[in-house]
């Protein structure tokens, strides 16, 4: 397992995607970590996690990046990710 700074367990929502890291000198081909979730006492936000594994050092330094969305922007992401992933579906089937 790689040395991760998010904690990757059994609820973790995705623990092995395709991903890439993009910049203007570099490209760097990676697998990574998404997770979404919110605190468990109190939320007020959900959290939209991810974290590549192995990026080059030189490029990008060991991170993960969170998005701190609002009920309704995580809702509006959510709908856009279902719009896409039939449209996906939809063409790999013809």
């Amino acid at each position: 397992m790689s040395d991760r700074l998010m904690t990757v367990n059994a609820y973790t929502t995705l623990d092995y995607v395709e991903a890439a890291a993009r910049g203007e000198t570099f490209e760097w081909e990676s697998i990574a970590v998404v997770n979404a979730t919110a605190d468990d006492e109190e939320p007020e936000a959900v959290r939209l996690q991810f974290e590549l594994d192995n990026v080059r050092e030189e490029y990008l330094p060991k991170h993960m990046e969170e998005l701190e969305l609002t009920p309704d922007q995580a809702r509006a992401l959510a709908s856009d990710l279902e719009e896409y992933a039939d449209r996906v579906e939809t063409d790999s089937e013809a």
